[in-house]
């Protein structure tokens, strides 16, 4: 099994092209599935999700071909892929692919849309709480569809359709919004959906299936109103660029120090993060095409932070900005509202020298005046990046263990670094 090594010290300086986001290319791959012709994705990140998704759609019946970058593309990332669900020839997404990864339960939506009919796992991925399911489930029950739940599988049907309905959600949820959007975008009638989602990844669905030739509005706010079409086209799309990949790499140049540039991302789609970064002592300004962190020579300040739904402060950051909060000059408090059980980074960071205290739903972080490497196991896929964070500045050698997860949702992490100075390598094994 794989290992990253890090050893700590060196500050970060240079460019580093921002990958296509896996949180958008997931569910615009899932989409194909409304339409029998072509859906063309740019942009798509080369991770272990994607990879995944790709088994589960075949397993479908569903064509797909990879080739590199477009012509005329200036980022070094993202592949193309072509994907056609002409000819599917199952509408069951079975336990040992889709306990892989949770975002593929949302195959559901696409298939009983279509098809009438979907039999799908319930899904796995990263063990972060429990993530239930109900709400997906209830979304598509308003549409029409009949609901089972038998030998750990979610049979929906609906022979005559899909029936336009009022989803109101009772607390924002994204894996709802994009079941609920793509299940009425072939719907019968009018869809309205309340407390939606307002994240990048639900608009940049919203903008692909407008393409396809969906009739939506309200993308990007709570109520998002869907006129449901008899049929969907194909399309051209490029998956937009990860806000969470960039906020990765901006908190770890704020724990490193030094220049780097992001390039290939856009600030509003993580502002909150921004503002946290800035009110925590580091520069951060825009460039043509990107952002520019510096921290140079000033200590890190403390800063409460609370995660909140899109345009709040994003739980899949939490992870990071705690491993940066471990060198402040004081004591910060984190506070997580999206999802139970995510703090199980915390004794991976002790293991470092961390000084992290745990009240219900919040972590208090005393910052210290350095860590120490060591071996360490990553639990999930944010909790594995922030002990990169850390593993960049302790002092000594730290090893990651259980690097897989850093596969699904990260790509050429160690190469990216290394070339903006870190001193990390994969240990193959």
């Amino acid at each position: 099994m794989d290992r990253i090594r890090i050893r700590g010290g060196a500050p970060l300086n240079g460019l580093i092209p921002i990958s296509g986001a896996k949180n958008a290319a997931l569910p615009l791959m899932i989409a194909s599935l409304l339409t029998e012709e072509n859906l063309e994705l740019g942009n798509v990140p080369r991770l272990a999700d994607i990879s995944s998704l790709l088994r589960i759609m075949s397993n479908f019946g569903v064509d797909h071909s990879i080739a590199g970058r477009r012509p005329g593309q200036s980022s070094e990332t993202g592949q193309t892929i072509r994907l056609t669900a002409k000819n599917i020839i199952d509408t069951t997404a079975p336990y040992e692919l889709v306990s892989t990864m949770r975002a593929s339960f949302w195959v559901i939506a696409p298939l009983v849309a279509r098809f009438g009919h979907a039999k799908v796992s319930m899904p796995g991925g990263c063990a972060i709480g429990t993530r239930p399911v109900d709400l997906l489930i209830m979304a598509l029950a308003k549409l029409g569809a009949a609901i089972e739940i038998e030998g750990g599988y979610v049979v929906a049907t609906a022979p005559k359709g899909l029936i336009g309905a009022e989803i109101d959600f009772p607390k924002v949820t994204v894996g709802g919004t994009h079941v609920a959007l793509m299940a009425a975008t072939l719907a019968q009638g009018t869809t309205v959906i309340r407390n939606a989602a307002r994240e990048p990844e639900v608009v940049d669905l919203a903008e692909c299936l407008i393409k396809m030739g969906a009739r939506i509005e309200g993308a990007g706010t709570s109520e998002i109103v869907v006129e449901g079409v008899s049929r969907l086209g194909g399309t051209s799309h490029d998956v937009m660029p990860d806000r969470i990949e960039t906020g990765t790499y901006a908190m770890a140049v704020a724990m490193t120090g030094g220049d780097l540039i992001l390039d290939n991302t856009r600030p509003e789609y993580l502002q909150a993060a921004l503002d946290v970064l800035g009110q925590a002592g580091v520069e951060v300004s825009s460039t043509h095409g990107g952002i520019r962190i510096r921290r140079n020579g000033n200590g890190i300040q403390p800063v409460d932070v609370t995660t909140d739904p899109f345009p709040g402060f994003p739980t899949d950051l939490q992870a990071q900005f705690m491993a940066l909060m471990t060198r402040a000059n004081g004591t910060s408090r984190i506070r997580e509202t999206i999802f139970e059980n995510r703090f199980m980074h915390v004794q991976e960071l002790a293991r470092l020298g961390a000084q992290i205290r745990l009240d219900g739903d919040s972590a208090y972080v005393d910052g210290v005046a350095g860590l120490k490497g060591a071996p360490v196991m990553a639990t999930d896929l944010r909790a594995s990046v922030s002990l990169v964070i850390a593993g960049l500045v302790a002092e000594g050698e730290t090893t990651i263990n259980r690097v897989y997860h850093l596969d699904r949702g990260f790509e050429a992490l160690e190469a990216k670094l290394a070339r903006c100075g870190a001193q990390i390598e994969r240990l193959r094994g």
